[in-house]
């Protein structure tokens, strides 16, 4: 239905977002979106609406496919404490998001198709995002015996990672890319050379020098990304680089998209924002992996971002409990939350215009996770999986509804606000709503 069909209708759309910049398969332009019976059914100026029509008023700000994250620790099974795959949607979705991959290093890892039909039947069930899984390389990412593809394959799975450990066994990742590229599949790397990374905390350079605290060299993961570049060569498989840090790391990536191979990248919003200049508070919301690292880094990350260098934002949410961070920074875990600020973050640090800022945030992640309805131009027919997002609004980080806390955005502003989630004609999220 366009938009001159939607007039002659006899039945009007459910609910109708006015005057917003929308991205369309032809660029991004002022227009009406109509949803009805969880899809768009049209696009265009001045549609009309009925008597029981919910109209939302959109000017100034930017609609369009729901954000989609290929690196999201929603914990369950086996750390529900921390976070549970409703309290896990609930903060995507609030920070606009309409589709995320949950990571496998789980309690027990998600190493069997069992354990992903479970994760996929939890997220259903919440109904506020699709969860798709990600897979282990190997049984128990103990880096030692290959999962069974075929049954992982089956119950879905198209991402593969020992998330949180490398795949250090270079002869076994090139089994599993071979495994894997012949059924279309994408190997993600976490890319931390072990042996490098030693028993290190932070970026090795003068903050961990200063502090006397053991530093991981940006060279741990350049030398990973560097020999996994190759196996790519040998395999043809598709290769996602997860968390990039360091500025030496790009020409790596530049130079293998240059020579046509399937390699991918994804920085975080943290990467973004944060320096390890930051770190020496030994504050643990700081301490993640791989570690924060230099404002060299950090700008190159922004412009590799806003260049194409970089293909994708990922949160890398890795929500921990106030205990276990509420210890000496050596003794804390690695990771923090972020999932519901991330497109304020992106927004405010790198200054995306609307086009290459749902190209990262919504587009490039739903094809790189093979979502089918995700990630989608706004055009009539689609699923209504949509993110209204107000690139002028400031967000004030109080709080959050994720179970855990650990931020390092706590207390910060940032400008861009999510003003509401939709997940097949659902709302999701909506801060537009007037309070009870």
């Amino acid at each position: 239905m366009n938009a001159e069909t939607l007039l002659e209708s006899e039945t009007m759309p459910e609910m109708i977002l006015r005057n917003g910049t929308v991205m369309t398969p032809g660029g991004a332009l002022v227009a009406d979106v109509a949803i009805d019976s969880g899809r768009i059914v049209a696009v265009g100026p001045d549609l009309e609406a009925g008597e029981d029509t919910r109209q939302l008023d959109c000017t100034g700000m930017w609609i369009g496919p729901g954000f989609v994250d290929v690196h999201t620790h929603l914990r369950e099974p086996g750390a529900e404490y921390k976070e549970d795959i409703e309290s896990g949607s609930r903060a995507a979705a609030a920070g606009g998001y309409t589709a995320v991959v949950a990571m496998p290093n789980t309690q027990p890892a998600t190493d069997s198709g069992d354990l992903v039909r479970y994760v996929i039947k939890r997220g259903s069930e919440a109904g506020l995002v699709e969860v798709a899984v990600a897979g282990c390389l190997t049984v128990g990412r103990a880096g030692q015996r290959l999962v069974g593809f075929d049954d992982l394959w089956a119950a879905g799975v198209r991402m593969f990672s020992d998330d949180g450990d490398v795949l250090a066994d270079a002869g076994l990742l090139r089994t599993a890319m071979d495994e894997i590229a012949h059924r279309g599949g994408v190997v993600s790397q976490h890319a931390i050379d072990p042996a490098l990374a030693g028993t290190g905390h932070i970026h090795e350079g003068a903050v961990s020098e200063a502090l006397g605290v053991a530093g991981i060299p940006a060279a741990a993961e350049t030398v990973i990304v560097a020999r996994d570049i190759e196996l790519v060569r040998l395999t043809g498989c598709a290769y996602h680089l997860q968390h990039t840090s360091a500025a030496g790391t790009l020409p790596l990536i530049g130079r293998a998209k240059a020579d046509g191979l399937p390699v991918t990248a994804e920085v975080t919003p943290h990467h973004l924002a944060f320096t390890d200049a930051d770190v020496a508070s030994q504050d643990t919301s700081y301490k993640m992996m791989p570690p924060l690292r230099t404002e060299t880094d950090r700008r190159a990350l922004i412009e590799g971002l806003r260049s194409g260098a970089i293909d994708i934002v990922a949160t890398d949410h890795a929500p921990h409990a106030d205990h276990e961070k509420d210890v000496p920074f050596e003794q804390a875990p690695n990771g923090i939350i972020g999932i519901e600020w991330a497109a304020a973050v992106v927004n405010d640090i790198v200054g995306l215009d609307p086009i290459r800022f749902f190209e990262v945030m919504s587009v490039a992640p739903a094809r790189l996770g093979q979502f089918e309805n995700q990630g989608r131009w706004l055009e009539e027919g689609e699923s209504a999986n949509i993110v209204v997002f107000d690139p002028n609004e400031a967000t004030v980080v109080e709080s959050s509804v994720s179970k855990s806390s650990n931020a390092p955005y706590l207390g910060r502003r940032y400008d861009g606000a999510v003003r509401l989630t939709m997940l097949a004609g659902t709302l999701t999220y909506d801060a537009t709503a007037a309070p009870a």
